[in-house]
């Protein structure tokens, strides 16, 4: 009798499973399109929204919809060795909005300093949490007044595409992380 008990618990429980792990999962998985993120870059980027809707086609066509993005703005600067510091919100389809900040070092040849709006297109983002940690990646600019650039930063299955329009004078390549948070930190490690 306890056997039978048992094994239809066992049945249950392994039918309930998958459902609440697709339930779960799918609160996130829904991608928003490329003219959806459009017209909020336009919004949130002003008149520079030519360059931003070429970066966000390559992006789109590069690595398919993503299923979150973050519109926020950051700075950074640079002597060889340099730090960057941002803050925005996070924009999931249905879990909602979230603050984050984001902070990290870079070293290589690499002088000068920015500042920029920027919007981040994150994709494979099962939870939020997901997105706190570090990304690493490598960075190269090149500008005298301003201009839009792209990197892709990754961390296991989480690619993070931040598409930035700063100004400010900036030349080099460097190598980085940048860590994501749920609180504001000057610490960049």
């Amino acid at each position: 009798m306890f056997k039978r008990l048992a094994l239809l618990i066992a049945v249950i429980a392994g039918l309930a499973s998958p459902i609440s792990v697709a339930y779960a999962q799918g609160s996130l998985s829904d991608t928003f399109s490329g003219e959806e993120l459009l017209n909020d870059g336009k919004q949130f980027f002003g008149s520079t929204s030519q360059g931003l809707a070429s970066l966000v086609e390559r992006a789109v066509s590069q690595f398919g919809l993503p299923n979150g993005y973050i519109l926020g703005e950051d700075a950074g600067g640079a002597l060889f060795a340099g730090a960057r510091y941002g803050e925005g919100i996070l924009h999931t389809r249905n879990a909602g909005e979230y603050n984050v900040y984001w902070q990290g070092p870079s070293i290589g040849f690499d002088v000068g300093g920015d500042g920029s709006k920027v919007m981040m297109l994150v994709y494979n983002l099962n939870q939020i949490q997901d997105v706190l940690g570090r990304f690493p990646g490598v960075d190269g600019s090149a500008y005298v007044l301003g201009g839009f650039g792209m990197t892709v930063i990754q961390r296991a299955s989480v690619v993070i595409v931040p598409i930035r329009s700063g100004v400010g004078a900036r030349l080099g390549v460097n190598v980085g992380y940048l860590k994501f948070t749920s609180e504001p930190t000057w610490n960049p490690f």
